[in-house]
């Protein structure tokens, strides 16, 4: 007369269960329900709200198009990759930039409102850049008036100097 499984003890089989947890991977739950201590249920408060944004310089890009073109051996690019902890979509961004020749693009952008310029910086700006070519078109007339002089006092006509009053100086 042998004893039945009930009568050992030992956990009964329902149709179609694994006979032993370590081939499932996993260990037995006998009895107890998972997570049922009083600190499973409190998150975690080291997890942050909101992942930063990563951000990278120019110089950085710039290095890793480089190391990147610099690959040679298959999988190289890839090993890159993973070792800077990019994805391929960066650098297939950073090279197409770099082929527009886009060096502003390289750096990263300045995100949020954009700044207004006062009228009067930017009516400043246009006078700066009007009287600097203004100065340079001036010195270039004097320079040709200056050779005109002296051509003319080769040949024996010379032009009587006048004085130009300047109000300022």
């Amino acid at each position: 007369m042998g004893l039945t499984a009930a009568e050992l003890g030992a956990p009964q089989r329902r149709e179609g269960e694994r006979s032993e947890p370590s081939r499932s991977g996993g260990a037995s739950n006998s009895g107890g329900a998972l997570g049922a201590g009083p600190l499973d249920s409190v998150p975690d408060p080291e997890v942050t709200a909101k992942p930063a944004r990563r951000r990278f310089t120019a110089d950085y890009k710039r290095s890793v198009v480089d190391q990147a073109d610099a690959c040679q051996d298959a999988g190289a690019i890839g090993a890159l990759l993973r070792r800077e902890g990019l994805y391929s979509s960066h650098l297939s961004t950073w090279r197409r930039q770099v082929r527009q020749g886009e060096l502003a693009a390289l750096t990263p952008k300045k995100r949020g409102r954009k700044t207004t310029v006062s009228p009067l910086v930017e009516e400043n700006r246009k006078l700066v850049a009007a009287n600097a070519r203004l100065t340079k078109r001036l010195e270039n007339a004097e320079l040709i008036i200056d050779v005109q002089k002296k051509l003319a006092a080769l040949l024996g006509r010379p032009i009587p100097d006048t004085k130009i009053d300047e109000g300022n100086e």
